[in-house]
């Protein structure tokens, strides 16, 4: 695969040169789901035309890290190679992490391009976790170094794009484009929070990626909120409410 930096979107780890410029601001299958919607900006977004034929590269998207109480959520976007297959594609919630970590590499090496990127905690705050989620999304898909006919998203709700995209949900299942991208997104988003881990080894990070479990918890309630944590999420927000009185 050539070796290019992206400059298309930031926030954006461009997998086919294996650099990264994050900044602080197959199959189609599936059952398909919103497409023709309204994105972050007002712009309609492209809706695919199931009943004509299509030719062109055809990207999948998928997040990580909608649901945790800190760190970044984390989108890829992968355009794969058919003349590359890679076995055992899969949504990666039900993969190993040995495995995650296996096709990690795989996918890198032999996908025609992909790009993993980040909306951040601040960003999160901001726009809510949805809006965050989508602005990973779109940028993922930004940062591919080669540009797609069509995009397939896993979920209900699609980013605002310059491309024809569709909403598959359960696509991280049933379309290997969004399985490869479920795959970089949950150990790009794992390995964050090893890092997290190193800086606020008390919060307990390594173990729980930053989802709102017992010892998470009682941690947040013992040493208060870090600068990782989405202050607009109540168990947070509550802890940083209790702090103030």
């Amino acid at each position: 695969m050539q070796s290019r930096k992206s400059s298309a979107a930031e926030g954006t780890t461009n997998c086919a040169s294996g650099r990264t410029a994050v900044t602080p601001a197959g199959s189609t299958g599936g059952k398909r789901g919103q497409s023709g919607q309204s994105g972050q900006s007002g712009i309609t977004q492209l809706a695919l035309d199931w009943h004509t034929g299509f030719v062109g590269l055809l990207a999948g998207v998928d997040e990580a890290g909608r649901g945790p109480l800190a760190g970044p959520v984390v989108a890829a976007a992968v355009i794969l190679d058919d003349e590359q297959p890679i076995a055992g594609l899969a949504d990666s919630k039900v993969l190993t992490e040995k495995t995650r970590e296996r096709l990690f590499d795989e996918i890198r090496a032999k996908a025609l391009c992909c790009a993993i990127a980040e909306a951040t905690v601040e960003e999160i705050d901001r726009l809510n976790i949805l809006g965050a989620t989508l602005l990973a999304m779109r940028r993922a898909v930004e940062g591919l170094r080669l540009k797609p006919g069509r995009v397939l998203v896993d979920g209900n709700r699609l980013p605002t794009l310059s491309v024809p995209a569709e909403a598959v949900v359960g696509g991280d299942a049933t379309v290997q484009a969004i399985s490869a991208a479920s795959i970089l997104a949950k150990v790009h988003r794992d390995r964050l929070c090893l890092e997290l881990h190193a800086r606020h080894p008390h919060y307990g990070f390594a173990t729980h990626k930053g989802y709102a479990t017992a010892e998470h918890l009682a941690a947040l309630r013992r040493h208060g909120a870090c600068v990782a944590h989405r202050r607009s999420f109540s168990p947070v927000r509550d802890v940083l409410d209790a702090e103030a009185a």
